[in-house]
Parts: structure tokens; C-alpha cells; sequence
């Protein structure tokens, strides 16, 4: 029996397949071969929430499925009662030695259950809320005058970020600031002030100096407005923040001392994580094989080689999800086949002709699709599931039921063009153009 779906949330999963993206919500319904991860991952979750912190790595080859694991891992978090955020590491963007620069990635991409990217400001003033309403709960003079509530939420501010505050008393200031321009009724010092907080570069130095900040984030005070950010988030009634740096395996192609950077950055984040400086915060990083075993990678640096490793000697059925590093081990026919079948009852439950949904791409048309886009793909499966769900959802469900008279096995015929593969399936495939009898 298939699970109850919005029409909404059923349109937007396919949709996104249509297009051939990932989707960013409704991953559930269909995380084929995640079952496995889901109590160990549970159960961290429910670490976090309870002010831990946790660090995981995920690897796996390209095509593995590691960006649909962290979205797919997201929504769980969010609907534990975390905030996420999602930042695409980038020799160019987001290099990881450059932490207040992957901070401020990590602000733009901030998003709750109830506010999209960036939620940083909706956060902000709900945390101002908050603290007012802890003021007025309380029996006490500043519940009836204005000037005595606002000194009241302040001193509150102040106990609140007082950890915060003896290393990067700015983030304080800038908050108390951007505080303060707001009942003045200053927005443009406001907008600068949390332009600030977020990270930003090149804020107008008039707004810092209104509030005594000084200079844009460094490298060090990013680490610091991260904890700012946490202990905001648990304020406001959240039960942590998912942070998953993606495409770490980019430090391979950078320059070697920007990649011995980035690497010691990358140590220098774990053992924060592990000394209990982010509670609320579940670290995920991930990267290919290459990457945490070659010569290029996590091996250059010993230390970090030592906290990232995980014994993947054994057969993969007996990887364990609560090791550090978590190996997707990607698709194959089988699965692939089953994520088919997972689709086609998604887009036959919201259809008006789902009989003929069911008899004209039956189990075994579906299993035929896939051992044909993957035949033509080199035989990498592990490649294929964005191409194939793109085919099986606008090329053939999207037909059946349109056209009555529709038969994917007598009128369709396969075709890859170069102009509608990613760089690895292009590189995967056997030639740029390949026409496919599935009769």
C-alpha cells in the first residue's frame, strides 16, 4: 500500500524529475536503499537536539547519490526540528580554508521548516521575540514601560551570548546594534548590520561604526558567529542546525598549499565539533573515494587521516552507519529498477488514467528502460538515475498519459543527446547521440 501524498508535494518531486534536478523536498518518497542509515542517523539526530554535536562523512563516486543523501538527510533533520544549511564547496566560491567565506555561504543557504533561504533574518527577529516574551512573562517593572523592556531584553542578550561574546564579542555588538536601528526605525543601518552577522563583505563602515564593529569577518570570527548562530537557533525553539559542506573532493585541483589549507581547516572543524564548542550542530561532509584515500586528499594530512578513519575492508553489507564515514555504495540494475517502480506509482497516484499508468509501463517496460540508459551509459548504473527518471518521467508517464493511444514499446524510442547530459554522463556515454529501439 503506497503512503498518503499531497498533491503539492507530489507535484514538486516530479517536477524536478521532469527536469532533471534533484528535488529539495519529498526525498522520502523515494530514498530507495536508505533504510539502512535511518536509526543510526536518528539517533544523532536526536544527539544534536539534546546539545551535542556530530561529524559524519559521507563518500561515494560520482553518480553515488551523495547530494540526495544530504538533502534526503536534511528533511529528516528538519522535521527533527533543525535548521539546514547546504554549502557546494568551490576552488573559486567557497574554497574550505576561507571559513568566513563557507560561512557566509551557510547563511545564505540557511532554511528552517517554516522559512526558505536565507532565514537568517527571520531567525534573528524571531530570537528578539523570543526574548521580549520571556520579559513579559516575567512579573517584573519592564513589562509596562518601553525603555525598561528594551534594557531588559539587552541585559538578557548579553546572558544569553556571554560564551559568544569572550571570543567574538562583534557578533554581540553587531546583534545589540542591528537591535538598536530597528526600534530607531534606521533600516539601512539594520540591513547593513545584519548583512554583517551574515557574513558579507564591504558592509558601509558607517553601520559598523554605529554599533563598534570593526573590519568584515575573519577566518577566526566566522567560528565565533557560527556559535552565535546556534545558540540563536536553540533560543528560537530549534533543536540544532544540519550544516553538510558538499563536493569536498574540489581540494584535489586546488593549489597545494590552498589544499593544505583547506584540509587543516577541514581538521580544525572536526575537533571543534568533537570539543563541544558547536553543540546543536551535525557536520556532514561529502566527497568522493579519492578523496579520503588518494594521494591528493585527507592522506597529505595525518592527523586528519586519523579522525576520518573507517575500516572498509569487509563487505558493504556490513558497513556500519555509525562509523564516521558512511559509504554509498550507488545504484544498480535492481535498484534502479525499484526507484522506476517507486516513481511510477507516485505519478499513477496522482493521475487521471492510472490503469493505464499500471498496464503500459508495467514492471518489466520499466526494468527494459533502465538496462537501456545504463547499456548506453557505459554500463554505470551509478551514473544513470538522473537520466533515467528524466526519460521515464517526461519522456514516457508524461505521454501515457497525455495520449490515449500513447504505447511506450511502439512509439518511443530511446534517445541521449550531449545536450541533455551532465559532464559525467556525457563522458559516460558511448556516443553523443544514441537511438534505442524498446520495442
Amino acid at each position: 500500500m503506497t503512503r498518503a501524498v499531497s498533491p503539492v508535494r507530489r507535484r514538486e518531486v516530479i517536477d524536478a524529475l521532469r527536469r532533471g534536478t534533484v528535488p529539495h523536498a519529498g526525498l522520502d518518497l523515494f530514498a530507495v536503499g536508505m533504510e539502512r542509515f535511518e536509526a543510526a542517523l536518528d539517533d544523532e539526530l536526536r544527539t544534536v537536539a539534546g546539545r551535542g554535536a556530530v561529524f559524519k562523512a559521507v563518500r561515494g563516486e560520482y553518480g553515488s547519490g551523495k547530494t540526495f543523501f544530504a538533502r534526503w538527510l536534511a528533511e529528516r533533520a528538519k522535521r527533527a526540528g533543525l535548521a539546514t544549511s547546504e554549502v557546494q564547496i568551490s576552488e573559486t566560491e567557497t574554497p574550505l580554508h576561507r571559513l568566513e567565506t563557507v560561512y557566509r555561504r551557510l547563511v545564505e543557504r540557511l532554511s528552517t521548516a517554516a522559512h526558505p533561504p536565507s532565514a537568517l533574518r527571520d531567525v534573528i527577529d524571531g530570537w528578539f521575540f523570543t526574548l521580549e516574551e520571556e520579559i513579559l512573562a516575567e512579573p517584573s517593572p519592564a513589562g509596562g514601560n518601553a525603555d525598561a523592556l528594551a534594557a531588559a531584553v539587552d541585559n538578557l542578550m548579553e546572558r544569553r551570548l556571554a560564551d559568544v561574546a569572550r571570543t567574538t564579542p562583534a557578533f554581540a555588538a553587531a546583534l545589540r546594534g542591528y537591535r538598536g536601528a530597528r526600534i530607531g526605525g534606521d533600516i539601512a543601518t539594520a540591513e547593513a548590520l545584519l548583512a554583517w552577522l551574515g557574513g558579507q563583505p564591504h558592509v558601509a563602515a558607517a553601520a559598523r561604526r554605529a554599533a563598534g564593529v570593526r573590519g568584515d569577518l575573519d577566518h577566526f570570527a566566522a567560528l565565533g558567529c557560527l556559535q552565535g548562530v546556534l545558540m540563536i537557533l536553540r533560543d528560537c525553539g530549534h533543536s540544532g542546525l544540519l550544516v553538510v559542506l558538499d563536493e569536498i573532493e574540489t581540494l584535489q585541483r586546488v593549489r597545494g598549499d590552498v589544499r593544505e589549507k583547506g584540509l587543516n581547516a577541514l581538521r580544525q572543524l572536526i575537533d571543534e565539533v568533537d570539543s563541544g564548542r558547536f553543540p546543536g550542530l551535525f557536520l556532514v561532509i561529502t566527497g568522493t573515494p579519492a578523496f579520503f584515500d588518494g594521494p591528493q586528499g585527507v592522506p597529505r594530512l595525518p592527523p586528519l587521516a586519523q579522525r576520518l578513519a573507517t575500516d572498509f575492508g569487509t563487505d558493504p553489507r556490513f558497513d556500519s552507519p555509525r562509523a564516521v564515514q558512511l559509504r554509498l555504495a550507488g545504484f544498480d540494475l535492481p535498484k534502479l529498477g525499484a526507484l522506476g517502480r517507486v516513481v511510477r506509482d507516485l505519478y499513477r497516484d496522482g493521475s487521471t488514467v492510472p490503469d493505464r499508468i499500471n498496464a503500459r509501463v508495467d514492471d518489466e517496460y520499466i526494468d527494459t528502460l533502465a538496462r537501456a540508459v545504463t547499456g548506453h551509459l557505459g554500463g554505470k548504473v551509478g551514473v544513470a538515475p538522473r537520466i533515467f527518471l528524466r526519460k521515464l518521467v517526461a519522456d514516457v508517464l508524461d505521454r501515457v498519459e497525455e495520449f490515449a493511444d500513447f504505447d511506450p514499446r511502439q512509439h518511443y524510442a530511446l534517445t541521449l543527446d550531449s545536450g541533455e547530459l551532465t559532464e559525467d554522463e556525457h563522458n559516460a556515454a558511448s556516443a553523443d547521440e544514441v537511438s534505442l529501439d524498446l520495442s
